[in-house]
């Protein structure tokens, strides 16, 4: 038997193929029952997408089923179909299964799961936090004052509360410095949390030799990399990632463009940070040669890229050989 299922946020559309790939049944079922569904078709296959919620599905799905996660772009690319449906999406699901079609996606370690929850909670407050500093600076805006202040910091925030503003702005920018302060505090609390975990993990540590590499950033790495030894190669993981050029051929012209952006964007952006520290603020030599060589022939934002992309290799290498960050033509 192969199984569809079509998940959301609180049901789930499940589509139940036999060996012929005959429907044998459809039935929508709430996620809290899935488990029940599962017990009945043990040992059967099932194929669901990687979608936000996915992690205790499958957990509990795996318990009696062979499950099996897609890649929700790449199935979307395989089964193009002007009729979108649940009913349909299941279906797909479970035929693509049956035959052996299915784009898999990775499913990372209960230790790798966690290890994501603490950077990804980290950077979302972040996000959090520079959204309302930005609206502190609109409400300034608003009120005529273009001064220069950094709400992000303690001195700045003291600043602003000394300002006399009229209502109802004065209580909206209290407030939002109010929010300002939470969220550095929470930040801040992540933070001792991320440095404990990365202390803690050989690989992080190993992470941790390369110049300019933090706990939050090899915490990153880590976490959005998985294990390491699923890749075959360093290509691999460069396109994993989505740092590899994009590539178009037609008769005898071949063009190379800019990046795929496919995988991670934490990931692309947290090694352009890195390479950047490595270049610009530890003068890492390895890396500095080339992003200089590359920047004088085109120019310094596709420099940090490459030179990002060579990071990323390697860190391949460091991680697959146990090894610390240790490059080649560099004087002791």
């Amino acid at each position: 038997m192969y199984l569809g299922i079509d998940i959301h946020k609180r049901n789930a559309q499940v589509a139940v193929l036999d060996d012929a790939g005959e429907i044998v049944e459809e039935v929508r079922v709430k996620n809290a029952n899935l488990g029940e569904l599962a017990q009945r078709y043990t040992g059967a296959k099932a194929a669901i997408e990687a979608t936000s919620n996915y992690y205790h599905i499958y957990d509990a799905l795996s318990e009696h089923l062979e499950v099996t996660v897609a890649s929700p772009s790449k199935v979307r690319l395989i089964a193009e179909s002007d009729k979108k449906t649940d009913r349909v999406d299941a279906t797909t699901l479970a035929r693509l299964l049956r035959l052996n079609s299915l784009p898999e996606s990775y499913v990372p370690t209960d230790e790798i799961r966690e290890c994501r929850a603490l950077v990804r909670g980290r950077q979302k407050l972040v996000e959090n936090r520079t959204e309302y500093a930005n609206k502190i600076h609109e409400l300034l805006s608003d009120q005529g004052l273009t001064r220069n202040v950094k709400p992000l910091s303690v001195t700045g925030r003291e600043s602003l509360r000394e300002l006399s503003l009229p209502t109802p702005w004065n209580e909206l920018l209290t407030t939002y410095l109010n929010l300002v302060e939470t969220f550095t505090d929470e930040i801040s609390r992540l933070e001792t949390a991320i440095e404990d975990r990365a202390g803690s993990l050989t690989e992080t540590q190993l992470l941790m030799s390369i110049p300019g590499v933090s706990y939050y950033s090899a915490l990153t790495i880590f976490s959005e990399l998985g294990e390491i030894d699923r890749f075959d190669g360093h290509k691999e993981v460069v396109s994993y990632v989505g740092l590899n050029p994009v590539i178009r051929e037609s008769g005898d012209s071949r063009f190379e463009g800019g990046i795929s952006k496919q995988g991670s964007r934490i990931m692309r952006w947290i090694l352009v940070q890195c390479a950047n520290v490595a270049v610009h603020t530890c003068k890492d030599e390895y890396l500095k040669r080339f992003y200089d060589r590359i920047a004088n022939r085109k120019n310094s934002n596709v420099a940090i890229v490459a030179t990002a992309r060579k990071l990323l290799v390697s860190i391949y290498y460091m991680l697959d050989r146990k090894e610390v960050y240790d490059p080649p033509g560099v004087s002791a």
